[in-house]
């Protein structure tokens, strides 16, 4: 576990990651982090619950028309 301050950033509130927690969650300066509620508390993930949901979606019709969708790309 790592303990994280709650810090003045400009006229915001925010945290500072250690760099150890940058690199597990293998992210970088400027990308984006996504803050989901979950049944024990809160989530700090790098990937978009939403578009991981549309991804899904997406593959699945992928899968069901590939003729189709074949027959587009000639």
């Amino acid at each position: 576990m790592t303990k994280l301050k709650v810090t003045t950033i400009g006229s915001s509130a925010g945290i500072i990651l250690p760099k150890e927690v940058l690199a597990r969650l293998k992210v970088s300066k400027g990308d984006s982090l996504f803050l989901t509620e979950s049944p024990d508390g809160y989530r700090i993930t790098p990937y978009d619950p939403e578009f991981e949901e549309d991804m899904a979606l997406a593959r699945k019709v992928m899968r069901e028309r590939r003729n189709l969708l074949r027959e587009l790309a000639k």
